[in-house]
């Protein structure tokens, strides 16, 4: 049993993207569909699979894959369930970030994208630094990490009253977290990237076992406790920047879909492939879910995961509470 859970999340992904390619204002049939990704059809269909459909579905189920991922190793590093990208302030420094990058430098793309990952890699420095002073652990983390958010979203804000008016409104529009609009100039870095990073992460699944047992019990084997902790913190915090960078920050994909895998495999440590899966079907159904729910008009993908996960942080919560346990 066991070993179908992950094809079976996988394939869940899969009829999500092939469902976003083929629902919609302008419906059109699988075949037709196919015969679009296979370079045939009319033109007209071709350029609304190929040029409009396509490469936001990938972004979403490519994105939805690095959150998934990154919460899985931010869980498992903290050992503890809310430590994921936008509850301990890394997607808000990534939105402090890009949002600087525009008002601020007035930068094209590129520019956000880098600005997204540098205001990450600096929440994440400020996070571990802050909560490292006497040996990290999940509560101390998912508690500076909710001050670095909060002094983050703060600076957005202030940022945002200073800006010029139609630069402060696409920022906004970017901050509840988009994917509408999304073309390849978006899903192209994403899809390099995000394979990229994952391997980064892959070559650490060795020392984040180890580090499951405990600092000490990692150290006596010949982990470098800080240094790999750190080392996987940065790469975790790159595949949200770049989700980030694509679709502003995301809520509570990153948060739930370890949980979920968590629960799929009976309560055991999230399983990363596992992980990244969940997120990728959670993002992509949530993304369609977006275009259709309020047709023809659309609603920002960020506004639906945050209905969803909103209650999954207050079942966490809860569940918590209950078990005596400090967050």
């Amino acid at each position: 049993m066991t070993r179908w859970r992950l094809p079976a999340v996988l394939g869940l992904a899969a009829v999500t993207l092939a469902a976003a390619l083929v629902v919609g204002d302008y419906p059109i049939a699988v075949s037709r569909v196919a015969e679009a990704l296979g370079g045939s059809g009319s033109p007209r269909i071709r350029y609304v699979v190929l040029d409009l459909r396509l490469p936001r579905a990938l972004a979403a189920t490519v994105g939805g894959a690095a959150l998934g991922l990154a919460g899985a190793v931010f869980q498992r590093l903290a050992r503890n369930p809310l430590a994921s990208p936008d509850v301990i302030g890394i997607s808000a420094g990534a939105g402090l970030g890009a949002v600087a990058a525009l008002v601020v430098f007035a930068v094209g793309p590129a520019g956000v994208v880098v600005g997204a990952a540098g205001g990450a890699l600096l929440a994440a420095v400020a996070v571990h630094r802050l909560s490292s002073r006497h040996g990290v652990t999940g509560p101390r983390l998912v508690l500076v990490g909710i001050a670095v958010g909060a002094v983050a979203s703060a600076l957005t804000s202030s940022l945002l009253t200073t800006a010029d008016l139609y630069v402060a409104e696409q920022a906004t529009v970017w901050l509840v977290g988009s994917l509408i609009g999304r073309s390849w100039s978006h899903a192209v870095p994403l899809v390099v990237a995000v394979p990229l990073l994952s391997l980064l992460v892959a070559a650490g699944v060795r020392r984040l076992r180890l580090l499951d047992l405990g600092d000490d019990v990692a150290g006596a084997l010949g982990v470098r406790v800080e240094r790999s902790r750190a080392g996987l913190l940065a790469v975790a915090t790159l595949l949200a920047a770049a989700v980030t960078a694509v679709g502003g920050p995301i809520a509570f994909v990153a948060l739930a879909a370890p949980q979920v895998a968590r629960r799929l495999e009976g309560g055991r440590p999230p399983s990363l492939a596992l992980s990244a899966a969940c997120g990728a079907a959670l993002l992509g159904l949530s993304d369609l879910a977006a275009r259709r729910v309020a047709a023809p008009a659309e609603v920002p993908v960020g506004v639906v995961t945050a209905v969803c996960g909103a209650p999954l942080l207050i079942g966490l919560l809860i569940r918590a509470r209950c078990r005596g346990e400090s967050l």
